[in-house]
Order: C-alpha cells, then sequence, then structure tokens
C-alpha cells in the first residue's frame, strides 16, 4: 500500500495496490501495520460506519473532542466524493488550514484523519456509498461541528453550494472561531 503525506501533519492518503485480471480485480484494503508503522499512530478501529447519499449531499463539519475523540479511516465503495479535514488543533502551525481530496470507488483511495481534525464530504456523483472505520465509539456528549460554509475557511466542496443538500443541524452549526473544539 502506498501512503502519501499531506501538507498538513498527521493526514494520510492510502492508495491499494490493485490485482486485477479478466475476472476482476483484488486489493487490501486494510494493514494495522501500515498505520502503525508507516504513520507512525497508535489507533486501534473499534466501530465501521457506512453512509449512503446522493448528489449535492454535504455532511460535515464533524468531529469529537477530548476525552473522547475520533480518528476516521475514509473510503469509497460508489460513486465520488470530495472530502475535507479541517485542522482544529490550536498549537498546530495549520490550525484553521483545510485539505481536500477526491476519494472513489475507482480510484480506490482512502483518507486518514486523526484526532484534532474536523470531517467533511460533499458527494459529486450521482450516488455515492461511504464507508470509514473510527477508532473511538461516537460518544455524543463530544460532539462537536462547525459551520461548513464558513468564510474564514473558504473550503471549495466541489459542488454549487446553493443546490447543497445539508441537514438542519450542519445548517445550525457554529463557525470555526466559535466552535466548541477541545483540541
Amino acid at each position: 500500500m502506498k501512503v502519501t503525506t499531506t501538507h498538513i501533519e498527521g493526514l494520510f492518503i492510502f492508495e491499494p495496490v490493485v490485482h486485477g485480471d479478466d475476472r476482476g480485480y483484488f486489493f487490501e484494503a486494510f494493514r494495522q501495520s501500515v498505520i502503525e508503522e508507516e504513520c507512525k499512530l497508535d489507533l486501534k478501529f473499534v466501530q465501521d460506519n457506512q453512509a449512503r447519499s446522493i448528489k449535492n449531499v454535504l455532511r460535515g463539519l464533524h468531529y469529537q473532542n477530548n476525552p473522547v475523540p475520533q480518528a476516521k479511516l475514509i473510503r469509497v465503495l460508489e460513486g465520488a466524493i470530495w472530502d475535507v479535514a479541517v485542522d482544529i488543533r490550536k498549537n498546530s502551525p495549520t490550525y484553521g488550514q483545510w485539505y481536500g481530496i477526491e476519494l472513489s470507488a475507482a480510484n480506490k483511495k482512502q483518507f486518514l484523519i486523526p484526532h484534532g481534525f474536523a470531517h467533511g464530504y460533499s458527494v459529486l456523483t450521482d450516488t455515492a456509498e461511504v464507508f470509514y472505520k473510527c477508532d473511538n465509539y461516537y460518544n455524543k456528549p463530544c460532539e462537536g461541528g462547525m459551520f461548513y460554509a464558513d468564510p474564514e475557511l473558504n473550503i471549495d466542496w466541489k459542488i454549487d453550494l446553493s443546490n447543497a443538500i445539508v441537514s438542519e443541524k450542519d445548517l445550525k452549526q457554529p463557525t470555526f472561531r466559535n466552535a466548541n473544539n477541545l483540541y
């Protein structure tokens, strides 16, 4: 598996080696030792989540605060999304910066987002099925979020925001500066 770093420390992109022939393909989707040895992270995944969405759905930006933070390893099983992570670590040199990547069933890339990041995505295709691993269980008292269209963050979601389909909860999230961020 190829591991690529980004300009924001802690964010990793995984690209599997795909073995294909006339029968189809095979690839190793997850290997714990890659996270431990190549990424130098102590993460043990305990929960898998899956979501199906239609084109122009925008989910996020979400995170879990301390003491029960949540890292995620995201991949797409069907369709394509624009996946975004925002650095919310207050002592980080990239605090408030974001990184986006297209994840798709076709490119088979995965995005590892550790603790200290808000996460969201927009759906680029007619439908998309997203699968992600979490290193902690969902914990409602620790949940946090911020407004996806905050002008300070200026995130390019790769969709027309006037057509975005967003939950009531996400429409009411605070701005980046006003979010309940305990990192």
